[in-house]
């Protein structure tokens, strides 16, 4: 069995020998991705043997190490490239990651501060910085960056789910379906999506049953609108409560005060026959997966119509839709 194993790596090595160095970053990449981080180290150093100035290798390295656990070698090699010009995100993001990783939290917070300086509009860096206050148990400070990542950042989707589930643990249902909703419209084919769909069901059930008080203008015109029910929430009976939401934004004229791109795709997809399929791909599961099946097979049509649209659009934000003051 040693045998065996020489001599695969012998042959490995002689592959590698054999690529160009391009394809040699992109070997080591993969074996990266597949877990197979000590081969992939094989194919890095035999490509610093031949190019050991290869910034994008060496940041690719950098975080290798972080994944092998080898977190002063990640630092060594990441650090040198911070006080570069080519400087990027993920530089300040590998570097941060091996600092919590060793319970560092002054330097990586310093480490994630100057990062900011240099890409202030970074949701990324948010992200990391408001995990770090997580880890350090310090929740408000946690909260103020997932915001600030969503208003600088709005397409970015992390801070729009860790404050959705913020939110929805400390009883702020309003903007648990806003920044829900919006989260599955980013990324809306992942475990994360589910989970986040069952979440912004039980926010809807708490604002419509027991009622939530507003805490500034924007929040009191969409509350006002939903209005409250005694009834069971079924995706049918959601659909229909959003949809006489929607109709009454726009034809109040609320939307040239406060102009929303969630409320926008919501309106859209009403006028093209799609908003019933939306709120059931959006609550039906979480409400009743039979119910949804069963509905799905009797509007296959439009079941399709909107998955073919779901599966082919890229949803974008923009900045400047920020209502949120508390």
């Amino acid at each position: 069995m040693k045998s065996l194993l020489s001599l695969l790596m012998v042959l490995l090595v002689q592959l590698v020998v054999a690529q160009p160095m391009s394809d040699l970053h992109k070997t080591a990449k993969n074996l990266m991705i597949e877990g197979d981080y000590e081969n992939a180290t094989l194919v890095f150093n035999k490509l610093f043997g031949v190019e050991p100035n290869n910034i994008a290798a060496q940041k690719d390295f950098a975080y290798l190490c972080f994944l092998k656990k080898d977190y002063n070698k990640s630092i060594e090699i990441s650090k040198k490239f911070i006080d570069e010009l080519s400087v990027e995100e993920k530089d300040y993001q590998i570097l941060g990651m091996n600092y919590k990783a060793q319970g560092n939290f002054k330097d990586c917070e310093k480490l994630y501060k100057s990062g900011l300086v240099k890409f202030p509009n970074s949701g990324v860096l948010y992200t990391e910085l408001a995990d770090l206050y997580v880890i350090d148990k310090k929740l408000p400070e946690a909260i103020k960056n997932w915001k600030k990542g969503i208003e600088v950042d709005p397409n970015y989707p992390n801070n729009y789910y860790y404050a959705t589930m913020y939110y929805s643990a400390t009883k702020n249902y309003f903007w648990t379906i806003i920044y829900g909703e919006i989260f599955v419209n980013l990324e809306s084919y992942t475990v994360r999506t589910a989970e986040v769909k069952s979440t912004v069901l039980d926010a809807y059930k708490k604002i419509l049953y027991l009622g939530v008080t507003p805490n500034n203008d924007f929040e009191k015109e969409v509350l006002n609108l939903l209005g409250s029910t005694t009834e069971s929430l079924t995706a049918y009976r959601l659909s229909a409560i959003r949809t006489k939401f929607i109709l009454n934004w726009y034809h109040n004229k609320h939307n040239e005060k406060y102009s929303f791109r969630l409320f926008d795709q919501q309106r859209f997809l009403l006028q093209e026959g799609m908003f019933d399929a939306y709120n059931q791909w959006l609550f039906g599961i979480a409400v009743d997966p039979i119910q949804y099946k069963n509905w799905v097979d009797a509007n296959l049509v439009e079941a399709n119509k909107f998955k073919q649209f779901q599966e082919g659009r890229v949803f974008k934000l923009i900045t400047g839709q920020f209502y949120q003051t508390n």
